[in-house]
């Protein structure tokens, strides 16, 4: 009888701290999915927006805080997103500043890409600097391209596209883009580092942009955003 009572102590005890456990991820895990940076410390903050964020409600996300809002507008020399007139003109009404963003192919010359950014982005002078997300390789080029040949590629569509808009662009890079090409330290434009809740460090030098966290949930809408912050 004692051995059954001191078994069944222990399994109360067990179920009890499984229990905490799973209470104390529970909510770490809604601490995650609903936390942004302290806004003393970031004053500036906003939302990145593409196609798969279905339609957002700028207004909504200008109530919960939202400043600006970056959109993504093209990606190698020929994909567009459809959705990007739309979400432009609705941040722009909402009273939000607006960003473009192209998503660069290092297996694509420059000068396609740089047409396709140009004839989706307008000319206008309140638009925030342009982003050149870079998180493609080469490794699933149908023609081979050699790693060294991307920086000269890059570059040229950097100028190109600062010729557009008329200011200098922002590259948006990926962990996995930068631990292949380490390109951070070589090319002198603000950085864009992603990692949620957990301030980046993998360029080697400070950030202008962070994705603080890459799946936000908000009084918005039920759909997750990217949320960003400015240093």
């Amino acid at each position: 009888m004692a051995r059954k009572k001191k078994l069944g102590s222990r399994l109360r005890w067990a179920a009890a701290v499984l229990l905490l456990a799973l209470l104390a991820a529970g909510f770490g895990w809604w601490h995650l999915i609903n936390w942004t940076p302290d806004r003393t410390q970031y004053p500036v903050q906003g939302v990145l927006i593409g196609a798969g964020d279905g339609q957002p409600d700028f207004r909504a996300l200008k109530a919960i805080g939202a400043d600006f809002a970056y959109l993504e507008a093209s990606s190698g020399s020929d994909a567009q997103d459809a959705s990007f007139a739309r979400n432009y003109a609705a941040s722009r009404k909402a009273g939000l500043r607006v960003g473009a963003i192209h998503a660069f192919d290092p297996c694509v010359p420059a000068d396609g890409q740089s047409a396709n950014f140009v004839t989706i982005v307008p000319r206008v002078t309140d638009l925030l600097p342009p982003a050149i997300e870079l998180g493609k390789n080469t490794d699933g080029c149908e023609t081979k391209v050699r790693d060294a040949s991307v920086e000269s590629e890059l570059m040229t569509f950097v100028n190109q596209v600062e010729n557009h808009v008329g200011k200098p662009v922002l590259l948006k890079i990926s962990p996995e883009f930068e631990d292949r090409f380490d390109f951070a330290g070589r090319f002198e434009r603000n950085l864009w580092l992603t990692r949620t809740r957990i301030e980046p460090t993998y360029a080697g030098r400070p950030w202008a942009l962070w994705t603080a966290n890459e799946g936000l949930r908000n009084e918005a809408g039920e759909t997750p955003v990217r949320w960003v912050v400015v240093r």
